[in-house]
Parts: C-alpha cells; sequence; structure tokens
C-alpha cells in the first residue's frame, strides 16, 4: 500500500502546501526526463504478491500483526485488512533462469510464512478473493493496524461524503452498501513490475493497457463475494467500486474515479502524472522537507516524496511507478490487473505471458495502439473480468474474436518472441507459456475451477452455498501445496 503516514486530521494549510509541494515535484519531474540519467540499462522486473490468512475452518484469520512480528522478514508486509499479508520478491533480471529464480525464492519463502502461520492456527492462501468472506469480516474494526489504513480510510468515506455502494451483477447480483473501505481488502492481486527508460515508458504502458483483457481472461480466479457468484475476476469490480470517491452526481459530471482504466493512449510517462494531479484532490496531505528544485539544482537526485505519495492514492490498473534505488532514479511499469492464485506456477506463468507479450509489442514496428481504440481497449478489459476464459473481445483485423482463439493465435507465439528478446531459458519458456496455451485449450482457469468444484457440491450432494465455498476453499488450499497448474486439477466428487 505505499508509504507509512500518521494518524490525525488535515488542515486546509495542510492541503493547500501538498498541492503546491506535488506541483513543485511534477515540474521538476518534467526537467528530469528531458535531461536526466534513469537507470535503464538492464530491463529489471519485480513480483509481489498479495495473501490472504484462513484459520482451520477456511475462515478469514485476524492474525496478520501476529504472524509478522513471528517471521520478522522485511520481504513480507502488512496490508489493508488484518487477514492479509503481502510479499515482496526480490527484483530481478528474467533472462536465463530468471523465471527458475523467482519459483524457487517465492516458494521458500511462502513456506517460510506458512510455518510461522501454522504456529498461529492459520494458514496461508493465493486467491483473488476469498470466498468465504461475509459482510461481518469486512468492517472498520479488521482493517490492519498500520495507521496509513484508517487514515486513508477516513479520507476516503469522507471525500465520498456517504456510504459506498457496491452493485454487481454477474451471475447472482451483490447489492449492498459499506461505510469504510474495508471490502477492499478482498482485493488480492498479484503485480509484475518491469523498468523501462523514459523514451519507452509509453509504448510499454499502450501495450499492457492493450492487453489487459488477455491478462483478466486466462487467469481470472475470483468469481465469489459475499456467497454469490458474481463475474469471474469480480476483484475488478470490486476494487472500482470499494475506493469510488464519487456521489452520484459527481459520477453524473464526468469526475474520474480513483480505480481507473484511463482514458487514452499516452506519449510520455508525463501524460499519466500530470492527470493524476490535474483529476485528482490529495487524499493524504502529508510534505516531506526535501525541496525537489534545490536537490535537482546541486546535482542530486530528487525523491519526489509527494508526487509519489498522491500517486499511490489513484489506483491505475497499469500504473507508472518513480523510484529511487542505489542513488539513481528510475521508472516502473506496475501491472495490477491480475489475481493472486491459484499457485507459485500459475503465477509465474502469467508473468512470463505479461512480459514476454507486452515486450514484443511495445517493440513492435506498427503499435497495436494506433489500430485498437482506447474504448475498446478498455470494454475488453471489463468483458474479460466478466466473462473470463470465455469472453469474446475486438481486436484488430480479427473482429469480434474469443479470447482463447486470440491468446492461442495471436498473442502467444508473440509472448513467445518477447521472452526470447529478454533471453529466458527456453525450457522455462517453454514451461511457463505451454501453461498458459493449456489453460486456453481446456478453457480452464481458476475461476472455472472454483465455480465447477462449488456446483458440484451443491447439486452433486446437496450442500449449501455457504458449506460448498468453505469445503472448495479447504480442497483449493490443498491442491495450492503441490504447486501443480490449476487447469490441471481435478474437481471433487
Amino acid at each position: 500500500m505505499g508509504k507509512d503516514v500518521p494518524p490525525g486530521g488535515f488542515s486546509r494549510e495542510d492541503r493547500v502546501r501538498y498541492r503546491q509541494k506535488v506541483r513543485r515535484c511534477l515540474d521538476v519531474f518534467a526537467l528530469m526526463l528531458d535531461d536526466f540519467g534513469f537507470d535503464a540499462d538492464r530491463p529489471t522486473t519485480g513480483l509481489e504478491v498479495e495473501l490472504n490468512l484462513v484459520d482451520p475452518r477456511a475462515e478469514p484469520a485476524m492474525r496478520n500483526a501476529e504472524i509478522l512480528a513471528n517471521l520478522a522478514d522485511p520481504t513480507f508486509q502488512t496490508e489493508l485488512g488484518q487477514f492479509n499479508l503481502e510479499l515482496n520478491a526480490r527484483p530481478r533480471l528474467i533472462e536465463g533462469a530468471g523465471f527458475a529464480d523467482y519459483e524457487e525464492d517465492l516458494r521458500a519463502s511462502l513456506g517460510r510464512a506458512e510455518e510461522r502461520a501454522l504456529k498461529a492456527d492459520a494458514t496461508i492462501m493465493m486467491i483473488g478473493i476469498l470466498p468465504t468472506l461475509t459482510a461481518r469480516h469486512l468492517v472498520v474494526d479488521n482493517l490492519s493496524t498500520n495507521a496509513r489504513y484508517r487514515v486513508l480510510n477516513e479520507q476516503i468515506v469522507s471525500a465520498r461524503g456517504e456510504d459506498i455502494g457496491l452493485d454487481i451483477h454477474g451471475v447472482d447480483r451483490l447489492r449492498t452498501h459499506t461505510d469504510s473501505i474495508a471490502p477492499e481488502a478482498a482485493c488480492t492481486s498479484v503485480q509484475f513490475h518491469l523498468q523501462v527508460a523514459p523514451d519507452t515508458f509509453a509504448s510499454y504502458w499502450n501495450a499492457s493497457q492493450a492487453i489487459a483483457a488477455a491478462q483478466v481472461a486466462v487467469g481470472a480466479n475470483s468469481p465469489f463475494l459475499y456467497g454469490k457468484q458474481l463475474w469471474a475476476e469480480t476483484r475488478i469490480a470490486l476494487f472500482e467500486q470499494a475506493t469510488d470517491t464519487r456521489s452520484d452526481e459527481l459520477k453524473a459530471q464526468g469526475v474520474r474515479p480513483r480505480v481507473w482504466f484511463g482514458e487514452r493512449w499516452i506519449t510520455s510517462i508525463f501524460d499519466l502524472f500530470e492527470e493524476n494531479v490535474r483529476y485528482f484532490p490529495p487524499l493524504l496531505p502529508i510534505c516531506e522537507d526535501e525541496d525537489p528544485v534545490e536537490v535537482l539544482h546541486n546535482g542530486g537526485v530528487p525523491t519526489l516524496g509527494e508526487l509519489r505519495l498522491h500517486n499511490g492514492t489513484v489506483y491505475r490498473w497499469n500504473r507508472p511507478v518513480y523510484d529511487v534505488m542505489n542513488g539513481r532514479p528510475h521508472l516502473r511499469v506496475e501491472n495490477r490487473v491480475l489475481p493472486a492464485g491459484p499457485t507459485v506456477v500459475d503465477m509465474l506463468a502469467n508473468a512470463a505471458f505479461y512480459f514476454g507479450l507486452v515486450r514484443e509489442l511495445a517493440e513492435a514496428d506498427r503499435p497495436i495502439w494506433s489500430q485498437l481504440t482506447f474504448s475498446a481497449a478498455e470494454e475488453n478489459f471489463h468483458a474479460a473480468a466478466r466473462r473470463g476464459i470465455e469472453a469474446t473481445v475486438h481486436w484488430p483485423r480479427m473482429g469480434e474474436v474469443r479470447i482463447t482463439d486470440l491468446v492461442l493465435d495471436v498473442l502467444l507465439p508473440k509472448a513467445y518472441t518477447g521472452l526470447d528478446r529478454f533471453g529466458v531459458r527456453p525450457a522455462d519458456r517453454d514451461r511457463l507459456l505451454g501453461i498458459i496455451e493449456e489453460r486456453c485449450r481446456t478453457r480452464r482457469n481458476g475461476a472455472v475451477w472454483q465455480t465447477e468444484a462449488v456446483w458440484a457440491a451443491e447439486r452433486g450432494r446437496g450442500l449449501s452455498r455457504s458449506a460448498a465455498l468453505h469445503e472448495m476453499l479447504q480442497r483449493y488450499g490443498e491442491l495450492q501445496q503441490g504447486n501443480t497448474p490449476v487447469h490441471t486439477w481435478p474437481i471433487p466428487d
């Protein structure tokens, strides 16, 4: 979730000073983009996984503080809910055996965390939305103790001025209200980071937007919320609605939502930061001591703290990132569209598909975004979230096409070529992209397995929806430990 903040209210003076500081940071950022040495020598990647904690009955376990204290591992952090953790893998190159290194690292880290979780009578679950969550779990008292979450909740609820409505129409329909952002804690994702040069950032961001639908369709893993079957990737709709600061009147006026696909292709990373400053009022107006103009004038590297903090409260599905490591600034695309799980190898297959495909499209002679309208890319994204691997989308020169056909015939070959550009070891390339191929051929991903397992329990053995969800989640956890791809998982009898 980003920078920790102190508790307490904000004055009018705080907001004015912060707005001025953000704009000062934005001006400095523009100067740096014109004439500064960003670290872009080699395309380093990163990976974050948001995790859930459940007890032996498959109920959410509100024990992240206890587990983190026992774990004492800086790669694990709190997330919004007390039943959440976040794992930040060490950044690395994916050339050679990079994916194998990721797999070894992730499995070892998760193994250590699982040992600590078991001592707290809990276990770790990688899943887009924990299907046993109910409204009684997603309340403000179950937010993590980190002050950032409480302050952020207060600011979003205050900006909204009324309860937040949730209205998601899928196989079933969910209509409810909440007086906090706690339902956002249900959304657990895997996030991919790719370091890029300033002059190529726009191409990589545009390509990421164009392929978001394909990613969501093949990786969907969030079909249930509050006991209802909704979208294949319900997490998309839930996140968009649970942090919406707009009243109905502001929506009607066209005010942008804070969880945002965007509205146009870009020509520079500056476009995104400038939109964030222009369209979104600050939620956490906390100023740092740094004068970015003075730091830049003296030959230093500004941290641009206020601009980065503001950027962290605008939840783009593909987010621009400015950061400083080892005294050098760099830029990253943060790809945020996918759910966590079902297994480590499934997530790495999703990563291989993203990294390979985005590189090939970003470096293509004729960019896909010169052929696909932005509105079509957004419509594809939401169609894929609703229908998952059964979705139909629009693609240039193909018209309306089943997403599985698009992936198999067009996108997977490009992903293979893109991974070759990265220098990925062929055995790893073939293994991971082979998982994506088999998901498309069998039409099976995490969302499909979850729904079929629940149907089997309900229709085959007469279980209630609640009992079926609990049983499914327990079996899901057992299969997750085996690290076999989800398209190979059997459906319980």
